[in-house]
């Protein structure tokens, strides 16, 4: 194993949060490379984090974000296990961040298991229509449904959103980039976007 200096190390703990012989170890495991060392502590952050699924997220903070235009708005309920981490800078940020994110992007529900069924099959007959009008073959025409589903899923979903600040993200990305930090289960419990005039 690679000499890992304690310059190395307090920086990956600046970068990350994590505890300084997590980052002395995960340098240790990655030869000292910066970039693996912080993808090293996501993972078994992340890892920790999936362990605790079962496990209830029922503290959290709602947050509110009113666009400097003052047309729209938003309140978001974000959950996770205990008080403490409901008052850490992370999940405080994160949930301001998820505030902006919806009312810069106005998804439909939290994931697509929240999307009304009666939704989904407007959105499927629409689509089916529009292929039937193009005259696709119908094995063909069945994928193609499919795929503008997803593609409709991905868009107006919350988790499977784009990040904003970061498109090379989706939503759920950055929530389980938190989630590996803190080492807790963390879920979007409901938001409701306002805007004036709708």
């Amino acid at each position: 194993m690679s000499q890992i200096s304690a310059t190395e190390v307090k920086e990956l703990r600046q970068r990350t949060g994590a505890g300084m012989m997590d980052c002395k170890r995960a340098l240790q495991e990655t030869s000292g490379d910066m970039e693996a060392a912080v993808e090293w502590l996501r993972k078994k952050g992340a890892a920790a984090a999936e362990k605790r699924v079962g496990r209830e997220a029922a503290e959290g903070v709602i947050e509110s974000y009113i666009h400097h235009s003052r047309n729209v708005g938003v309140l978001v309920e974000l959950n996770c296990e205990t008080d403490f981490v409901a008052r850490t800078e992370d999940f405080r940020e994160l949930a301001r961040d998820i505030a902006m994110h919806i009312a810069a992007t106005d998804p439909i529900a939290v994931s697509r298991e929240d999307v009304p069924l009666e939704t989904i099959e407007r959105e499927r007959t629409i689509y089916t229509a529009q292929v039937k009008e193009q005259g696709k073959p119908e094995h063909v025409a069945d994928k193609i449904v499919e795929g503008k589903l997803r593609k409709f899923f991905e868009e107006r979903t919350l988790l499977e959103q784009k990040y904003v600040k970061n498109p090379e993200v989706k939503v759920a990305d950055r929530i389980s980039e938190t989630q590996g930090k803190i080492g807790e289960k963390i879920a979007v419990g409901r938001f409701v976007r306002f805007q004036v005039g709708q």
